[in-house]
């Protein structure tokens, strides 16, 4: 067996001229291959459902069987384990995949196994060697992959680590990054070739369980979170990019509020200029998407019924023309802020510093999660106790603080019992969604009144004022079955 270390970078085709006179490759001439690859599985997509990657190449003359994890690639990272052996397109002879629970699997499939889709490109290929002990393959891949009548074009760079370490990887990749325009990517050719073969229609990505086992430190489970949340931003890139569906940046918002929470959640083992280099330009770029998922609630959530209630009101109809507008100036620079060098250079500096962190011993996870959320839970019952005034601001904090326990229960979750920490985590999240949602008629009385100044937006403000009223009637309850519950975590 084989483990595959990888870096895998989109470059622009208008740039790849530029490439081969980067400095780290312009004194070696490129070995150059047509690589044909055909990608099989079973027709109700057993492998794919396992994350198993099966494929014949065709270099040169020869044909090469090989099967791969298709692991997750956080930050263009990808490190899986591989198996490679020589055969004939059609026979598959497993007995080089030497995980015995997975060659009985993949041997019970091969009845079934048939062509799914095609990768077919053209590499040029060098070999760098920074220093002794250190080799690293750079391929630029430009092509295309095929399912069907459909296509998609291949255009990246892929950085191999052969031999070293993998922060020599990364140094490499930074410093090809620091002249050209590479984005780390988190879908491989073989998860891009499945979902062109399903013509999968492009759908927002949610947070997913954080894998982690108890015999994790706790460094290695902030690594494993903070990589989940890169997959769930990398996941939505696309969606904010090409389509105008509010959920994309709902969800890559999501994502880095995680993140940044999960920052905040370890900072006491982190390094210092970890935490002061990150922090704040993820704050950055999560901030420049606000704006655009605010005005997507007022058109979306706030509007509607106000409009059903009074279709003929002019102001109404003023005020939706203009949130129109607005939505569009911000989508474009949220767009703009997910395209740009800034954005790609954050990513891949980001997930090599986290690659990078030291290993700690002391305190263990299950010292450390069930200290950090108590901790988290005291500010939410001490905010808890000054929302009975009502004020907004009061609110809003107890919302941050009652989100940041909710991220750091989802965090641990696997940690405790499942059956009470589902439901204090309900419970919080019933708790969450009204405080969100009257957060949601605090930003519209204000961006009401941006749209549409003075007297104009009163009618607006009336409705939003009753909406709060309402849901205020609600909160004392909300709040006090929360507070009733027993930490979870606490339990022997």
């Amino acid at each position: 067996m084989g483990f595959e270390t990888e870096i895998k970078l989109s470059l622009p085709a208008s740039a790849t001229r530029r490439l081969p006179a980067h400095p780290l490759l312009a004194a070696d001439k490129p070995l150059r291959l047509k690589l044909v690859n055909t990608y099989y599985d079973t027709p109700e997509r057993r492998l794919q459902h396992k994350r198993i990657a099966v494929r014949y190449r065709q270099k040169g003359t020869e044909w090469l069987l090989t099967v791969k994890s298709d692991a997750p690639s956080p930050g263009g990272l990808a490190q899986r384990r591989e198996w490679e052996a020589p055969g004939q397109p059609g026979e598959f002879d497993f007995s080089h995949v030497d995980n015995q629970k997975l060659r009985r699997f993949l041997e019970s499939v091969t009845p079934e196994l048939v062509p799914t889709f095609t990768t077919d490109f053209t590499r040029a290929l060098w070999v760098l060697t920074p220093q002794e002990g250190t080799r690293i393959e750079v391929a630029l891949d430009r092509g295309k992959i095929t399912a069907g009548e459909r296509h998609e074009t291949i255009c990246e760079v892929e950085l191999e680590l052969l031999e070293g370490s993998v922060a020599d990887l990364f140094a490499a990749a930074l410093a090809l990054q620091a002249d050209l325009p590479l984005h780390p990517e988190g879908a491989s050719k073989a998860e891009r070739g499945y979902r062109l073969a399903t013509d999968a229609a492009l759908a927002p990505v949610r947070a997913a369980k954080v894998p982690l086992e108890m015999g994790m430190s706790s460094i290695a489970v902030f690594r494993s979170t903070v990589f989940s949340c890169l997959g769930q931003l990398q996941g939505n890139e696309r969606g904010v990019r090409e389509s105008d569906a509010p959920e994309f940046i709902h969800q890559a918002r999501v994502a880095m509020r995680r993140l940044r929470s999960a920052i905040r959640l370890w900072r006491p083992l982190l390094p210092a200029d970890y935490v002061s280099n990150f922090d704040p330009r993820w704050r950055t770029l999560t901030n420049q998407l606000g704006d655009t998922r605010n005005w997507d609630v007022f058109i979306t959530e706030i509007l509607p019924p106000i409009s059903k209630a009074f279709p003929e009101h002019s102001d109404l109809q003023r005020l939706a023309s203009r949130a129109d507008t607005e939505l569009g100036g911000c989508r474009k620079l949220a767009q703009a802020a997910m395209i740009s060098p800034t954005y790609s250079q954050l990513l891949l500096e980001f997930t090599a510093a986290t690659v990078a962190l030291a290993e700690r011993k002391k305190p263990p996870i299950a010292a450390f999660a069930p200290r950090s959320l108590n901790k988290r839970a005291k500010k939410v019952a001490e905010l808890a106790a000054e929302t009975k005034d009502s004020h907004p601001e009061a609110r809003h904090a107890l919302r941050i603080a009652l989100k940041r326990l909710r991220y750091a229960i989802e965090f641990f979750a696997p940690l405790f019992p499942a059956r009470r920490m589902q439901r204090y985590h309900q419970s919080a999240a019933g708790l969450l969604e009204l405080l969100g949602r009257m957060n949601d008629i605090v930003v519209a009385e204000t961006l009401a009144v941006q749209a549409l100044p003075g007297h104009d937006s009163d009618l607006v403000r009336a409705w939003l004022a009753g909406r709060n009223d309402l849901m205020l009637g609600q909160l004392d309850a909300l709040l006090g079955e929360f507070l009733s519950h027993r930490a979870p975590w606490e339990h022997g």
